[in-house]
């Protein structure tokens, strides 16, 4: 069971219970404006099922976002393999998703910085990346408030969605070792 404290959360692996927190905010269209749509239950807990996956699959995954205070989850932040083909693949994305009603209070950025930590620290990953459409402008800000820099030449249309589907082109952004190594690393080996 991996776990890291922050001064507000705990990011831990999932449990069964969060599954139904995890499904509200999927369901939720102000959170999934960016990502494609709501999902339904069936549909959370297929996505559910893929972050086990890749947790078996990798060593490391999205984890649970829990406030240390409450003990409530309010989302999911995470290391993940990017899985389709770009220019910058292979490579380990951050990704997050919070429910609204922990918006604007900071968490996402609390979180994500811990996150890319354990990316360099534990993990030790030269390069780590991010990306979202260019109208998502609160996770732009997350990104570079954690110090992950706009690489305009990288920007791509992302290959799982169709061509004129209107979140079809992404922004990506880096994060480099804090030893300041350079370079794309390949995807952690596959257990």
């Amino acid at each position: 069971m991996i776990a890291i404290e922050t001064e507000r959360l705990r990011l831990r692996n999932w449990l069964p219970a969060d599954r139904g927190p995890f499904a509200r905010l999927n369901a939720d269209p102000r959170v999934m404006e960016f990502l494609g749509g709501v999902l339904s239950r069936a549909e959370s807990d297929t996505l559910a099922d893929r972050i086990e996956a890749h947790h078996r699959r990798h060593a490391f995954g999205w984890f649970a976002v829990e406030l240390r205070e409450t003990g409530a989850v309010i989302g999911g932040i995470g290391p993940l393999v990017v899985t389709f083909e770009a220019h910058f693949t292979p490579c380990v994305e951050i990704g997050w998703r919070l429910a609204f009603a922990y918006w604007g209070h900071g968490f996402a950025t609390e979180a994500a910085r811990a996150v890319l930590r354990y990316c360099d620290e534990t993990l030790r990953l030269r390069d780590v990346v991010a990306f979202t459409v260019p109208a998502n402008l609160r996770s732009r800000r997350v990104m570079e408030k954690i110090g992950m820099t706009h690489d305009p030449a990288g920007d791509f249309d992302h290959p799982n969605l169709p061509e004129g589907h209107p979140l079809r082109r992404h922004v990506l952004y880096r994060h480099y070792a804090a030893d300041g190594t350079e370079g794309m690393i390949t995807a952690p080996s596959k257990k």
